[in-house]
């Protein structure tokens, strides 16, 4: 697995900073407009703080959570100066993530108890959903993980090819009837395959969107039922993935597949295209659903583990 090696924390950590870059220098030229002239945090600050949170897509619940909790420390401590303001967005945002993100993985692992562990992708098309699933086949293997993929996205044919292409790439099976054929019976095949092979990790494509959310519900259930007569507590992951540089549109994906599904985790990609990073934040605050995975860029190495400490650090650290 020369190709795709381990990526030690330093260069993840330049990876996560050049991949919020965008999104840094958006919120904070904003932020030194607003308070330019200005000695204390006043309400004209924060109205246009309001305003910064909101271009950065964090959402509107989550501004007004946030702005809330600045103006508590206001009245708390009567005084607060402008130089101030990035330490205490700091804490309010990493005090955020803290409460709404439990999950706290320090790599790709996989829950000891059970093997294969069975992770269900969920996400519309277009948003990463096929190259994150190869990417993280890539990542598991690295670390000596067997992985078996189901190409249970049957209704687009690039969907299937491209999983196979990943497949060969990263050389793990790949299990996948072509298209239009029944997605249940797919995923039922990959976790059967992954079950008779001893493999660690078996990850299952799906469908990004069927005519109505009835019949995308029925179709993840249907999958669930089938993959579940081989193993009762399968999936054990029911992964989301999202476009992070669509901003609210992500918050309304986000809203439609917690409808359909049981979604466990979220993985938002292409955050290093956006100035929109603040949807991270506000997925976070408003599913309480844990962000386990982001994309910084084009690489296997940019699909990085979600690490809240790390990601408020890149997003405030001063150049």
């Amino acid at each position: 697995m020369a190709l795709f090696g381990l990526f030690d924390k330093n260069k993840k950590k330049e990876s996560l900073d050049k991949g919020l870059q965008k999104t840094k220098e958006n919120f904070f030229s904003k932020l030194s407009k607003a308070v330019v002239g200005k000695s204390t945090v006043d309400d004209e600050v924060l109205d246009e703080l309001e305003e910064i949170l909101i271009s950065a897509d964090v959402g509107v619940d989550t501004m007004v959570r946030i702005i809330e909790r600045i103006e508590e420390r206001v009245a708390r401590d009567k005084y607060l100066n402008t130089n101030e303001l990035n330490d205490i967005l700091r804490d309010e945002i990493a005090a955020l993530l803290q409460e709404n993100n439990t999950e706290e993985l320090q790599d790709f692992e996989t829950p000891e108890g059970h093997k294969p562990h069975v992770i269900m992708v969920v996400g519309v098309n277009g948003v990463g959903k096929t190259t994150t699933i190869g990417k993280l086949a890539a990542q598991f293997k690295a670390r000596d993980k067997k992985v078996v993929l189901g190409a249970a996205d049957t209704f687009r044919a690039a969907a299937v090819d491209q999983l196979k292409l990943w497949g060969e790439r990263v050389e793990v099976p790949v299990v996948a009837h072509g298209m239009n054929t029944d997605p249940a019976s797919v995923a039922f095949d990959a976790v059967k395959e992954g079950v008779e092979s001893q493999a660690d990790v078996v990850i299952i494509d799906t469908a990004g969107r069927l005519h109505t959310k009835v019949n995308l519900m029925n179709e993840l259930s249907k999958i669930k039922r089938v993959v579940q007569k081989f193993i009762p507590e399968a999936p054990h992951e029911v992964l989301l993935v999202l476009d992070g540089s669509t901003g609210q549109n992500a918050m309304i994906q986000a809203n439609e597949f917690t409808k359909a599904t049981d979604v466990t985790a979220l993985a938002i990609t292409k955050l290093d295209g956006t100035a929109k990073g603040g949807v991270v934040i506000g997925i976070s605050d408003q599913f309480k659903i844990p962000v386990k995975y982001i994309g910084v860029g084009e690489k296997v190495e940019d699909l990085q583990v979600f690490n809240k400490h790390d990601f408020v650090d890149s997003l405030f650290k001063k150049d």
